[in-house]
């Protein structure tokens, strides 16, 4: 499995990147860091400055079809950013538009609401975003894990670090019985 964990240059939540990166080295697969900027992002405890992490691919020279998955860490400022980026927002509707699974967590699902892919589908995200995943055609549930398998790709969400656990099992388990053979 190689999968894409898109972020911002700023502002992702550590824990919500590192621990899924980890779960999918744990699982043999290959996780690639693309971001909008080349160099290094800076990710945050909450409020706080936390550990820097190199861009291994531009999101302007990425495809969605060289992965086969997305995963897209939250923190406020990193999908508020990311949809504000054409490209970022076109990289994650490529998944969708390709039937490759994406997992989301907490605000992330900004993301996905500027690419347009979150009607009809049911997710859960941090509380904040109910009323604008509502507002964009998706029905909100307050779960520690929402696994969405509407056509055309399978999306799956938690709401914050506490689910992480299982947003990491979840994840891993529905992209490797979707992932190509190598």
């Amino acid at each position: 499995m190689r999968i894409a964990f898109l972020v911002a240059p700023e502002g992702v939540e550590q824990i919500e990147l590192t621990d899924p990166w980890q779960a999918v080295v744990d699982a043999g697969g290959e996780p690639v860091l693309v971001s909008t900027d080349p160099g290094e992002i800076q990710a945050f405890n909450h409020l706080d400055k936390a550990d820097t992490f190199p861009v291994q691919q531009v999101v302007g020279e990425a495809s969605a079809d060289s992965f086969d998955g997305l995963v897209l860490p939250g923190g406020v400022a990193n999908p508020d950013a990311l949809r504000t980026d054409e490209k970022a927002v076109a990289f994650a509707r490529d998944f969708f538009d390709q039937g490759r699974p994406v997992a989301a967590i907490c605000h992330a699902p900004w993301t996905l609401i500027e690419a347009d892919v979150v009607r009809g589908r049911t997710l859960t995200s941090w509380p904040s975003l109910r009323t604008d995943l509502r507002n964009a055609g998706a029905t909100w549930v307050d779960e520690q894990v929402s696994v969405c398998d509407a056509q055309p790709s399978t999306l799956v969400t938690s709401r914050k670090p506490d689910d992480l656990k299982a947003f990491c099992e979840t994840f891993v388990a529905e992209f490797q019985k979707q992932s190509r053979p190598s």
